[in-house]
C-alpha cells in the first residue's frame, strides 16, 4: 500500500495533483500549511483517504475537531504525524523524536521547516516530506506491506517521471 505524505503546501496545489496521479496512493496524509489545500485533495480524489493536521499558518483555515498531532495506523503501520511547530522542530527534533517513541510508533512525520528528511534512526523512521508548495516540490512516500514499512522515500519532480 502506498501513502504519499505532503507538507507547506501554502496554497500551490499543483505538485500535489501530479504526485497523486503519477503514484496513485492509496492514501494521503497532509501535515498542515495550509489546511485547505488538503480539503482540495480531497475534493479532487475523493476516493483516496486523506488524513491532516493542521500547521501554524492554519488557525483560520481548520475546522474545529483537529489535533495539532494525529497518532493513528494506517495500513497497520503506526504513525505519528505533526506539523511540527509546537515541537520547536526549527531548533532541533528532541521533543518529537521524544514524543513520538513514548507512544511506540513506527514513523514520525512532521513538516514546518520546508527541508526534507528522510532516515530511520534506532528503528524508529523520521519523515519531513519537505515543502510541496511554492519553497519547492517534495512530498513523502510510505510503501507498507503485511502491517510494516517496506520503503520511505523523497519524491521530487523527475521522480514523477519514473512513477507512471
Amino acid at each position: 500500500m502506498k501513502i504519499l505524505v505532503f507538507s507547506d503546501s501554502h496554497s500551490s496545489l499543483r505538485f500535489m495533483f501530479r504526485c497523486v496521479q503519477a503514484v496513485k496512493p492509496d492514501a494521503m496524509i497532509h501535515l498542515g500549511d495550509y489546511f485547505d489545500d488538503g480539503m482540495a485533495l480531497r475534493q479532487e480524489f475523493p476516493d483516496i483517504t486523506l488524513y491532516q493536521v493542521p500547521g501554524n499558518c492554519d488557525s483560520y483555515r481548520c475546522p474545529p475537531g483537529f489535533s495539532d498531532v494525529d497518532i493513528r495506523q494506517i495500513f497497520g503501520v503506526n504513525l505519528y504525524m505533526t506539523h511540527g511547530h509546537k515541537h520547536r522542530v526549527k531548533s532541533g527534533l528532541g521533543a518529537l523524536l521524544r514524543d513520538a517513541r513514548a507512544c511506540g510508533v513506527d514513523a514520525v512525520l512532521y513538516g514546518h521547516t520546508h527541508q526534507a528528511d528522510c532516515r530511520q534512526e534506532d528503528g524508529l523512521w523520521i519523515l519531513n516530506p519537505g515543502a510541496c508548495g511554492y519553497y519547492g516540490g517534495s512530498a513523502g512516500l510510505i510503501e507498507t506491506g503485511d502491517g510494516k514499512i517496506r520503503d520511505i522515500r523523497i519524491l521530487k519532480d523527475e521522480d514523477l517521471l519514473m512513477q507512471k
